[in-house]
């Protein structure tokens, strides 16, 4: 064996060495990606909630402006009970058509491709 030549064994405990330093830098990696996504969404879950308290105002006052005008062609509780159940209308096909996107929600494909690599390398190392 030459000098500057490494066992095998040694070899192989450098490449195992190296192959968990490759796995903690992209743990680092992602945790940090993760931690630049979570400040954003809170930056815009704060807007999206504002956007909708400014919307659901802009709704009553839309409601109210449309009972006021029915009220000149019937009686005001009428008006009130149009507008009402208009809305409840709209409020169901909502509700049915928001359910059915949750439906078909699950685990990430990545997660579950995270959890093959891992199943691979232990079958290749163990």
């Amino acid at each position: 064996m030459a000098p500057d030549e490494k066992p095998i064994s040694q070899v192989i405990g450098d490449i195992a060495e190296n192959v968990q330093q490759i796995a903690r830098a992209e743990l680092r990696l992602a945790k940090a990606e993760l931690m630049e996504d979570v400040a954003r969404m809170k930056r815009g879950a704060v807007f999206m909630v504002i956007a909708a308290m400014t919307g659901a105002l802009a709704v009553g006052c839309l409601c109210l402006a449309a009972i006021y005008a029915l009220t000149l062609v019937m009686p005001a509780w009428a008006a009130a009970l149009i507008v009402g159940a208009v809305m409840a209308i709209v409020a169901g096909i909502c509700v049915m058509s928001g359910s059915k996107q949750f439906a078909g929600l699950g685990m990430p494909r990545t997660a579950a491709s995270v959890k093959e690599n891992v199943q691979w390398a232990k079958t290749r190392t163990g």
